[in-house]
């Protein structure tokens, strides 16, 4: 579905064509949307987002204010992008050298349900895994584990989160959470996996 037949679009936003937006997404003020992009059902896309032309994001995708999702960035479903949160997408970046085609960009993944906090910065080129939780203000360098807890400059496991968004307390290699009663079980040093079906 394009923007235009989706009907969520501010007054103020500017959706290039070729842009394609799913039914029920919402896009705010100011917010510029590149031909190319594709962006899924039920997203929200706040003040100032800008989304490059090759990005690609999930259903139930929520962007908050002043974040830009450039090219080779995929964001999956679910996923939570706090305001003012960063994206790059080039490794060694020079004015008086310009490297602005797809071939110049490392890809980067975050994967389903993953939370980034405000200010954050996610480096471009890694993975960011399933249900991770990124604190306001780190700054992400290397792959994420599924469910990892991460904070600091640079980031680095502080814990594991639930997919509900608590902190998990490991009793040896099994944890349930103490909101939801969801059941996790360490698999490796820095793997956790979740026990049953669904989220």
């Amino acid at each position: 579905m394009t923007a235009e037949q989706s009907g969520q679009v501010h007054e103020t936003a500017v959706i290039d064509d070729g842009a394609v937006i799913g039914a029920g997404s919402r896009v705010w003020h100011f917010a510029h949307v590149c031909g190319g992009a594709v962006i899924g059902e039920r997203c929200s896309l706040g003040q100032n987002v800008f989304v490059a032309r090759g990005a690609r994001i999930g259903n139930n995708v929520k962007i908050q204010n002043n974040v830009s999702v450039y090219e080779g960035v995929t964001l999956e479903d679910d996923v939570f992008c706090g305001p003012s949160m960063v994206f790059t997408n080039v490794r060694t970046p020079r004015s008086a050298f310009p490297r602005n085609t797809s071939a110049d960009y490392l890809p980067t993944r975050v994967r389903r349900g993953a939370s980034i906090g405000a200010n954050a910065t996610v480096v471009c080129g890694v993975t960011v895994g399933e249900w991770a939780l990124i604190a306001a203000g780190a700054v992400v360098t290397k792959d994420v584990p599924s469910y990892a807890l991460m904070a600091g400059v640079p980031a680095r496991r502080i814990g594991w989160a639930c997919a509900c968004g608590e902190t998990l307390v490991f009793a040896g290699k099994e944890a349930r959470c103490g909101s939801c009663g969801r059941e996790y079980e360490r698999t490796g040093e820095e793997s956790v996996t979740k026990r049953g079906e669904g989220v």
